[in-house]
């Protein structure tokens, strides 16, 4: 099939995206704040306050959301942390999961239109990219920075043009801008490049012509370091942040053996195929991979892709750390190859077009029933497979109970809470209105205070601090309890 008028096309993708933000948008802050939601806010809290950012190569990744998610809560009118709200923090990766459709459109010309607008729109209404383009985490921009990285490398392997060199290694660097993981990405990518030299190697030639090759690949090399350098060095802020970059390696290579989030090989290839829809894209995209062969032959692009797709596929099933969102990684090439699935089956089934039209009827259907249930209906429900180490509904009882107390204290809201606990998070989220919250260890002593917020394990080791004061349980996440220690004059709850 030809491909459309420019116009046409991006008239189409825009629409996609379009779509797109009207999954990701509406009620962006029903859903309680997960932990590293919660820090992630906080981190940029700090910079609304004028603090310098410093990156952390244990456990905080790159710095590339926090300068997106600055800017976009200085235009929300905030000016410091107790001013965000979860709409503004997580509107950020909304906006970015809906403008990553657009790259979609860039791929007609490699993989043909209707492979690309049907993978445009699985990705658009899906549970999984749904789910989580409504976190602050890092999760979308990464694989919207890994999208572009694919467009922009498959456009310099043909077109050797320094443009797309740039722009491909400006991709390159906000993917580890973002994650320090990218580097599992560049290591897939690697092999799937092997592949497309192998591939496009001369047949009657004496040897592979290179003479184009050099510009485009310093001027990806250069634009890659010079997102590094910026974005490390947070400006040139902090220069420690570019050696802080190295010292992370020996961090992941420890942190990938689990660290209590040990998963088995199939756990992403199983969350997958979860609900109503995930079987059927699955199946699509196992049969966009292996169908009408003599395509993929031709088509070296297609190939590469193939081949990107089976190979981060293994690298991030071979590795025991595991959590769901990392799954949206997988689910980016799987979309693709189930656009050429879906366009496939039309192809080969001349007389039974009618059931095809069917069945991506009945698909869109369930893709929309998964997505309605898993992202608007239960998002914290510990049933949800997507709602990992998720804080529960009952965090925002808690934050609604100390606001009663503070409306009847004579201090109001800047009565002394204390909060005793070896993980607080995401307490100073929802705490983040009162200006004298301290928080402590369990073997610290947090001294008198209006209210003690603890960990069950923590309750007993505050001895006459608490005594004969009455106690009130909320739950954070699934089987973790928070204590509220009020005085005994305190007015009961309504």
């Amino acid at each position: 099939m030809a491909n459309p008028p420019l116009k046409i096309r991006w008239a189409i993708f825009f629409t996609i995206a379009l779509l797109a933000l009207a999954f990701r948008a509406p009620r962006l802050g029903e859903r309680p704040m997960h932990t590293d939601e919660a820090i992630n806010a906080y981190i940029t809290g700090r910079l609304l306050a004028g603090k310098e950012y410093k990156y952390d190569p244990k456990d905080r990744h790159g710095p590339a959301l926090y300068a997106i998610s600055f800017p976009v809560a200085k235009l929300s009118g905030a000016k410091t942390f107790s001013d965000l709200t979860e709409t503004s923090v997580r509107a950020g990766p909304a906006i970015i999961g809906a403008l990553a459709i657009l790259l979609f459109g860039f791929l007609v010309d490699r993989f043909g239109k209707p492979s690309a607008i049907a993978g445009a729109i699985l990705f658009a209404i899906s549970p999984l990219p749904v789910y989580y383009a409504r976190d602050f985490i890092h999760e979308t921009l990464f694989v919207a920075a890994t999208l572009a990285f694919i467009v922009f490398a498959l456009r310099v392997g043909e077109s050797k043009s320094v443009r797309d060199g740039i722009l491909t290694g400006i991709s390159a660097g906000l993917m580890l801008a973002t994650k320090e993981t990218a580097t599992i990405h560049f290591a897939a990518f690697g092999i799937a490049a092997a592949w497309w030299l192998w591939a496009t190697r001369p047949v009657d030639a004496p040897r592979r012509e290179w003479h184009s090759a050099p510009k485009p690949a310093v001027a990806a090399l250069v634009s890659f370091c010079c997102i590094l350098l910026a974005l490390y060095s947070w400006w040139g802020q902090h220069w420690q942040g570019l050696f802080d970059l190295i010292h992370a390696v020996p961090h992941l290579a420890a942190r990938a053996g689990g660290e209590g989030h040990e998963k088995p090989a199939w756990y992403y290839l199983a969350l997958l195929c979860g609900g109503w829809s995930g079987a059927a894209v699955l199946a699509l995209a196992i049969w966009g991979a292996i169908s009408r062969r003599e395509e993929i032959r031709s088509n070296k692009a297609l190939q590469a892709l193939i081949v990107y797709t089976v190979a981060i596929t293994v690298l991030y099933s071979a590795i025991p750390y595991k959590t769901p969102w990392l799954a949206l990684n997988l689910f980016l090439p799987i979309a693709l190859l189930a656009g050429r699935g879906l366009w496939n089956l039309w192809l080969v089934t001349r007389d039974g077009r009618f059931l095809v039209l069917l069945f991506a009827v009945a698909l869109t259907v369930a893709l929309c029933h998964d997505t309605r249930k898993r992202v608007f209906l239960a998002p914290a429900d510990e049933r949800n497979p997507y709602a990992y180490a998720q804080t529960v509904d009952d965090i925002l009882r808690l934050q609604k109970r100390v606001q009663q107390v503070a409306s009847s204290n004579p201090s109001g809201k800047n009565l002394r809470i204390a909060v005793v606990a070896a993980d607080a998070w995401p307490l100073p989220w929802y705490l983040r209105g009162f200006p004298n919250v301290g928080f402590w260890q369990p073997d610290q002593n947090p001294g008198k205070a209006d209210i003690y917020i603890t960990s069950a394990d923590a309750a007993d080791k505050l001895g006459p601090l608490v005594k004969d004061w009455r106690s009130d349980f909320f739950g954070v996440r699934p089987d973790v309890l928070l204590v509220m220690w009020l005085p005994p004059e305190t007015k009961s709850s309504p």
